[in-house]
């Protein structure tokens, strides 16, 4: 008896992005299964914006194919069809409500789920109140729920952005570089708070930060050049010469 092959629920296949000449992405290949949480890292100019870019239909590719749990061809949707999918996006710099509380930010996020009519005349039922409330205790704010976002300190607002997107409850949350600025307690827990949401999410992280990377302990791909340069293991990665030689060793 076989076993049943799993269906990817990101598959890129030789991905291209030009801008006026410079490739920013160059046959780039990339498989996410489900429940997956990969590390993606790589020098300034990799491609890990741009990959991000084409996942969330915020840049077209010049070619390639991008399917969604091995289906829905990503390239002949927007950004708003993708999103109401389940392909959520948190850019680095934390973009909250900063005069909302942190449960207004999170019912905001979920009403923004639904339609406009629907969003407008929304109120929180029980079964919404029960998501909120696991929301706000997987993004560690339970205590400050009532908290304005204005008041929070740099790291609970990445955590409150990253349940917002929770909120919507996506299959797939694209976190670019979630510890810049973080002290290193905090950036510790955000170790410990994305391992929690991949748990029942697929996670790509796009990080700097080595030691967060390690501590996240999960498969790592390196970009350069837009291309897959090395997978593994950060310790398989780390020892690989042309990794050293186009970033570790800078």
């Amino acid at each position: 008896m076989t076993d049943t092959p799993i269906t990817p629920v990101l598959y890129l296949d030789g991905v291209s992005v030009s801008f006026d000449g410079f490739k920013a992405l160059n046959n780039l290949s990339l498989i996410i299964d489900p429940g997956e949480m990969r590390a993606i890292i790589g020098p300034n100019g990799a491609g890990k914006t741009t990959m991000m870019d084409v996942i969330t239909g915020k840049t077209r590719p010049d070619g390639g194919e991008i399917f969604f749990n091995g289906e829905i061809d990503l390239i002949r949707l927007d950004e708003a069809d993708i999103a109401q999918l389940g392909i959520g996006r948190k850019f680095q710099k934390p973009t909250v409500f900063e005069n909302q509380t942190v449960s207004q930010n999170l019912e905001l996020a979920l009403a923004g789920a639904r339609r406009v009519t629907e969003a407008l005349a929304w109120f929180a039922s029980p079964v919404d109140c029960d998501r909120l409330a696991q929301v706000l205790e997987t993004i560690r704010l339970s205590e400050v729920r009532g908290k304005m976002a204005r008041e929070l300190s740099h790291g609970q607002k990445q955590w409150l952005e990253i349940g917002m997107l929770l909120a919507q409850d996506p299959t797939v949350l694209l976190i670019d570089e979630p510890v810049a600025g973080m002290t290193d307690s905090e950036t510790a827990e955000t170790a410990r708070l994305l391992r929690d949401i991949a748990k029942d999410h697929s996670v790509i992280v796009v990080e700097h930060d080595m030691a967060f990377v390690r501590d996240l302990d999960v498969k790592v791909t390196v970009l350069a050049e837009g291309s897959v340069l090395a997978e593994g293991s950060l310790d398989a990665v780390s020892a690989n010469d042309q990794v050293i030689e186009s970033y570790l060793g800078r």
